[in-house]
């Protein structure tokens, strides 16, 4: 019996010893989950929410449009305020389109609410669209390059709103890549286009709530726009700076932090016969074509010291765009991808890595190097890029672009400066 009581008593202790060891592994490998510096615009929904009440509600997002909780901005304003529409900007409201491809209309699958498409035919919300709507709010986390498209649906919306007499809200993100870096070339209003509709700089340094008060004014749209700002946001953060651990792809080719810093420069290689990393796990940060030498390219481009980068030779197979594979209309694959030779964009200070710089240094190296294989698309998409012609024409040196983009820089940031919304401390 007492055999029995003494076995009992240590099978007992053993799952008691058992059982603590347990909870303390569980209490070590759970996360513990630490408070973000910032709250975004949305977390902030009901400081604001006399500002809903009685409205119908449309909202422009995509998955990136999330709070803190990781919960969409649709769900939020479903359960906080009377949603009643949704619009998808390009890649869809899900996300589940690649750059490029039209973007339909549709019913949302958890809400049961129309989406209408503002990638397509059709870029401006029609009055049809906001029947039901009194306020049409914005929230998608922009990447702070002018030829993002989301800023241009944005304008295009504010537009809407101003035409048709409603309330545009613009629920605030952090431009990813800080508030303090303005780098690039004022477009030119004859190059106006989807990929840039106004006169900014192609890292133009304001967030999304700022950008929108610019434009308001500046574009003479004169919505009546209100922006539910973010707390704790200062202008020197970058998005890891933040402690948010929201960071959702806002479209398929910007997986990374890394890839929207480099992208306002290699976003360039859009408009040449360069593959500009589509197809690779590291979009915009590779950059080549079949008939690069990696080696003699990466020698070229770290010769140039520039700034707070570094170039690595690389090589890679897209699995589809500019060199991947080819298929009919059957689906059956008619041509294998091809193998390039390139470099790999490594950004080592970003506080003095100058993104415009770099890409127009990098196309200027590839050119010379290769003047009988780089070409610039037939298009000239390259000067929609640009915001110009001159690249194309080679109607400036790398060291007369490099002072333009000094000049023009700095003026577009003193310009910009009245409708800052955050400190400029870091």
């Amino acid at each position: 019996m007492k055999k029995s009581v003494k076995l009992l008593s240590a099978s007992i202790l053993a799952l008691t010893l058992v059982g603590v060891s347990y909870m303390g592994f569980n209490a070590e490998a759970k996360p513990k989950h630490k408070k973000p510096k910032v709250t975004l615009g949305i977390d902030n929904l009901d400081k604001h929410i006399n500002i809903f009440k009685g409205k119908k509600i449309g909202l422009i997002t995509n998955p990136s449009g999330i709070n803190n909780e990781f919960k969409s901005s649709i769900d939020v304003l479903y359960e906080k305020t009377q949603l009643t529409t949704l619009f998808a900007a390009e890649h869809g409201i899900r996300g589940n389109a690649q750059a490029g491809s039209d973007v339909g209309d549709t019913v949302d699958e958890v809400t049961g609410l129309p989406v209408y498409s503002l990638y397509g035919s059709t870029k401006k919300p029609t009055a049809e669209m906001l029947k039901n709507v009194d306020i049409l709010a914005y929230d998608m986390q922009d990447v702070g390059a002018r030829f993002y498209t989301y800023i241009n649906t944005l304008a295009y919306a504010m537009q809407a709103a101003a035409e048709n007499n409603k309330t545009f809200v613009v629920f605030d993100r952090p431009n990813p890549v800080g508030g303090n870096q303005v780098q690039g070339t004022v477009l030119d209003p004859a190059y106006s286009s989807f990929v840039g509709m106004y006169p900014i700089v192609q890292r133009y340094g304001l967030t999304i709530g700022e950008y929108a008060k610019y434009i308001n004014e500046t574009q003479n749209i004169n919505c009546k726009l209100e922006v539910i700002p973010m707390e704790g946001w200062t202008r020197g953060m970058y998005y890891d700076d933040t402690e948010l651990q929201t960071w959702v792809m806002p479209s398929p080719n910007m997986p990374t932090l890394d890839t929207a810093i480099v992208y306002t420069g290699t976003c360039v290689f859009e408009g040449t016969n360069l593959s500009e990393g589509r197809g690779t796990t590291r979009p915009f940060e590779l950059i080549g074509a079949p008939w690069i030498n990696p080696l003699q390219l990466a020698d070229k481009l770290n010769a140039l010291n520039l700034p707070g980068v570094k170039f690595r030779a690389a090589s890679f197979t897209p699995t589809f765009s500019k060199y991947g594979p080819v298929f009919d209309k059957a689906g059956n694959k008619i041509k294998n991808a091809d193998a390039c030779g390139g470099v790999q964009v490594y950004v080592t200070d970003r506080e003095e890595f100058n993104s415009v710089k770099t890409g127009l240094a990098m196309l200027y190296t590839v050119r010379d190097m290769y003047p009988d294989k780089f070409q610039y698309l037939s298009t000239n998409f390259i000067d929609k890029l640009v915001g110009n012609s001159y690249v194309r024409e080679g109607k400036h040196t790398l060291e007369e672009l490099f002072e333009k983009i000094d000049e023009e820089s700095e003026s577009f940031k003193k310009s910009t400066e009245k409708y800052y919304i955050y400190k400029k401390t870091k």
